[in-house]
């Protein structure tokens, strides 16, 4: 076989589980026992085809979780936490996190086995979360004697009300800013 007709069949492969992953995560937020077949079926594929990319349910559960992940910390990254001033980058980091959690709603709220993919990329995320956190506090804008983990879980909090709330539709942007000045004023009369 060709280089060319190898890499052809990579990239079937990768829209295969990507269409298999995107089918899982809206079939299983509606039907949380969805089988398999009905995976396969909603994702338009063979029900040998996902059998043969996941060995069980199991194995596609924890790669819908990982890709979920993956995607989450793509997030926090476009947000440029390192560079770009630390408001800026609270509220891209917060419009993209809204975006992939509210795409990836089942996914991103499975319990992670501690050892797995999606658990380090969740720990790797908030260790980026305080980074930016500490950023802001040296910006004075949180108090220096806030306790950045408190704040970070409020934060979290924060994003996770918001999904749940009547965030259909709402604009990104609109609620990051929201959350943002929530967590920077808190609900306080303005001066």
């Amino acid at each position: 076989m060709g280089e060319t007709a190898a890499r052809s069949l990579r990239a079937d492969a990768e829209r295969s589980v990507r269409a298999i992953l995107e089918a899982a995560e809206r079939l299983l937020v509606e039907e949380p026992g969805a089988s398999m077949e009905q995976i396969a079926a909603a994702a338009g594929v063979a029900r040998t085809t996902i059998h043969r990319r996941f060995a069980n349910r199991q194995a596609l559960i924890e790669a819908l979780a990982s890709s979920a992940a993956r995607q989450l910390a793509q997030a926090v990254e476009d947000g440029r936490p390192d560079t770009a001033p630390p408001l800026v980058a609270m509220h891209r980091i917060t419009a993209n996190v809204l975006q992939v959690k509210s795409a990836w709603a089942f996914a991103l709220e499975l319990p992670a086995d501690p050892d797995s993919e999606a658990a380090v990329l969740q720990r790797d995320i908030a260790g980026r979360c305080i980074t930016v956190l500490k950023r802001a506090q040296a910006d004075k804008l949180i108090d220096e004697a806030a306790d950045l983990d408190w704040v970070r879980r409020v934060y979290y909090a924060l994003i996770r009300e918001s999904l749940h709330g009547d965030a259909d539709g709402a604009d990104p942007d609109a609620l990051a800013a929201r959350i943002i000045d929530t967590l920077l004023h808190g609900a306080g009369p303005r001066a």
